[in-house]
């Protein structure tokens, strides 16, 4: 089943569901930071709308409210945005790479880590 698009706020909801764990809304609402703290409405709102699009899952009712889990993996995530990303460009991750090396966010050692991969990835290619 592919990953539904998600929103910049989905993202930061999934991080917290992935990171600390099943959690209410309160929870999640909580974990952002004070200054840039969404309204609780807004992150219930958010979480009903990821439930439908089955990104999330209520996994129990405490009390008057309910805790939610992820039904998709950060990587799963990652790849469908990275993806999709990489479609604006016709498929093509020169751009990317070319703003990443620019913008010194790609380290020696991501280069170092990509060439590993890709050379593990030739060698299964090899193999089939």
């Amino acid at each position: 089943m592919p990953v539904p698009k998600l929103s910049r706020l989905d993202f930061q909801i999934m991080e917290v569901l992935w990171t600390k764990g099943d959690s209410s809304i309160r929870e999640i609402q909580e974990s952002f930071p004070p200054k840039r703290r969404p309204a609780y409405t807004t992150i219930q709102t958010t979480v009903y709308r990821m439930e439908v699009k089955e990104v999330v899952r209520r996994t129990k009712k405490v009390g008057n409210f309910h805790i939610f889990a992820p039904c998709i993996s950060r990587d799963a995530a990652q790849r469908t945005l990275i993806d999709d990303l990489l479609a604006m460009f016709g498929g093509s991750s020169k751009p990317v790479m070319a703003h990443l090396i620019d913008s010194g966010k790609l380290s020696l050692d991501d280069i170092q880590e990509a060439e590993k991969m890709l050379r593990t990835l030739s060698r299964k290619e090899e193999q089939s």
